[in-house]
């Protein structure tokens, strides 16, 4: 079972309404209008993006990118592509930010322009072991548009490599909806599965 907006797995359906909607999305806690992923943070999959993302292997752009591409939802309108934004210290010391590489894979694929009109603003912690309140503290305020007049009245997709909470989207949406957008969808290789706690409490992802 998993809510139809969001995308979060449930154990069974008492958390959701008649439509399949969950309350963090009736309740508008959840910023994003719609979330898609390729795939589950497991297996070969997270084996995968641990190396792109943490062991350098840039070349692994192409392929997780074309996955990406497959989950790319070709039944709805966007006029832009918006990678996630890293802080310009977490860019230099990874040398590169993942996002924006699997962006312009997912360009090639779609057509669709790839803008970096998100910037963040301050360097936060890792969210790796943290609770999602803590999670949602730690980036809270973490988002900046500095050109609001390229975001009002359009319809976005935010790129990301996984979502766990969806704190970080959700902040980075929040950004993006108060400068005006009208629409923002987020779109990821993976997506870690709640349930099972143990495991994600130890998950870095957003």
């Amino acid at each position: 079972m998993y809510c139809v907006r969001c995308r979060t797995p449930f154990l069974n359906a008492h958390p959701l309404d008649e439509d399949g909607v969950c309350l963090a999305c009736r309740v508008g806690a959840n910023r994003f209008d719609a979330a898609y992923s390729f795939g589950a943070y497991e297996g070969t999959l997270r084996e995968l993006i641990h190396l792109f993302k943490y062991d350098g292997i840039r070349t692994l752009d192409g392929p997780l990118g074309r996955l990406l591409l497959r989950a790319f939802p070709r039944d709805q309108r966007f006029d832009a592509i918006v990678p996630m934004p890293l802080h310009w210290r977490r860019r230099m010391d990874r040398g590169f930010n993942q996002s924006a590489l699997l962006a312009a894979v997912l360009l090639k694929g779609t057509g669709l322009p790839l803008e970096h009109l998100v910037r963040r603003a301050r360097q936060t912690e890792s969210q790796a072991g943290l609770t999602s309140r803590e999670r949602r503290a730690n980036v809270r305020a973490a988002f900046q548009i500095p050109h609001p007049g390229r975001v009002a009245g359009r319809r976005l997709l935010l790129v990301d490599d996984v979502i766990t909470t969806g704190a970080t989207l959700n902040a980075c949406a929040a950004a993006l909806k108060a400068a005006g957008a009208a629409h923002v969808s987020v779109l990821t290789l993976a997506r870690a599965d709640r349930r099972h706690w143990p495991s994600f409490r130890g998950i870095g992802g957003h």
